[in-house]
């Protein structure tokens, strides 16, 4: 039977010893099946199902501070991002409370935008609320941490942490045959941050496949982002300087999407139609990309499937069930629209 209530009085919590003298089971077969403990297995399905039916029935709750004190856990993580709202982290972070969700953790999340100070205090901030384990997302780990951490775009091998890496030297190789097939040669490119995580490892793999290929790599078409802008600017203001050096040049590759976008616009501005004058490939396909004018060509790495991969693995970790792999390769995806074309041809 159902809690009555009266008029503006707060309802009583149903308990699970309620549940268990509703249906007539001890409060530990009860336990055992809403807890899902292996002692369930040996329960008839029958039972479970009026366990279940019961639970729904009164509307119980689990006491989430109960279960932790008899767990003497606290089914908490931590996410140490870089920036929260921009393109990149706001669909990994998204994967991981997805997965999170239907598993009954909690996550809290803090943002250190590369500040060295704020992510050791953080860091230790998180220890100290109990986190059982730390995802950190475009972040340089640089010490072995204390707690099982997964690091997405991680690039150092450090004993307790696995690393997951899109494969760079994958992506590289498809957008610049992407480029070449289309019979680009004057190609200017876009270098990442050095503050980014994936920034050395991406120019590294483009140099190298660059040269596998026969594709010249022209310091004078060749620009540095040194700025942390999560919007568009991100991009507009080095492809303007790019411009001003007056070296011709038929496609871009840029750092990423939105780097790609602040070019488009750039390059419009002066002129030059995209495609037609000017081909340009992004990287990541954020939600955004096939929308814009021209839609967007771009390397996409799967950044919700990112951050479901490093909340699964995490926790198995935690839970005890997986030895931790050093890293855990992502492949990228070459995705074609509007933003490139056939080079054209100089006179």
């Amino acid at each position: 039977m159902g809690q009555i209530e009266t008029p503006g009085q707060k309802p009583s919590v149903i308990t699970l010893k309620a549940v268990a003298q509703h249906i007539g089971l001890t409060p530990g077969t009860v336990s055992a099946v809403l807890n899902d403990s292996p002692s369930a297995r040996s329960i008839p399905q029958e039972t479970k199902n009026r366990i279940h039916a019961a639970a729904k029935e009164l509307n119980y709750r689990p006491n989430f501070f109960a279960r932790t004190l008899r767990n003497k856990r606290t089914y908490t993580i931590g996410v140490i991002a870089e920036e929260i709202g921009d393109s990149y982290s706001s669909p990994i972070i998204s994967g991981i409370e997805q997965y999170l969700r239907q598993r009954d953790y909690f996550f809290l999340t803090v943002v250190h935008r590369h500040d060295p100070v704020l992510l050791n205090r953080y860091s230790q901030m998180l220890s100290e609320r109990g986190v059982e384990g730390i995802i950190t997302v475009d972040t340089t780990v640089n010490e072995a941490p204390l707690l099982p951490t997964i690091a997405i775009a991680g690039h150092k091998k450090l004993k307790g942490v696995t690393n997951i890496v899109l494969d760079h030297q994958r992506a590289a190789v498809l957008a610049l045959n992407h480029l070449k097939e289309l019979s680009h040669e004057r190609v200017a490119f876009m270098k990442g941050n050095p503050l980014s995580s994936d920034a050395q490892d991406r120019w590294d793999a483009i140099c190298t496949v660059a040269a596998a290929i026969g594709m010249k790599i022209d310091p004078e078409l060749t620009v540095q982002i040194d700025t942390d802008d999560p919007t568009p600017m991100l991009g507009y203001p080095f492809i303007k300087q790019l411009l001003t050096r007056q070296k011709p040049f038929t496609a871009l590759f840029a750092y990423n999407d939105m780097s790609a976008i602040g070019a488009i616009r750039a390059l419009q501005e002066q002129g030059l139609r995209v495609p037609q004058d000017v081909s340009v490939i992004g990287f990541d396909d954020i939600p955004g990309a096939a929308f814009y004018t021209p839609s967007l060509t771009t390397v996409r790495q799967p950044l919700n499937r990112m951050g479901e991969v490093a909340a699964q693995s995490l926790l198995e970790r935690i839970e005890g069930k997986k030895e931790y792999p050093s890293e855990i390769a992502i492949e990228p995806e070459l995705v074609v629209r509007e933003s490139t074309a056939k080079a054209p041809s100089f006179s």
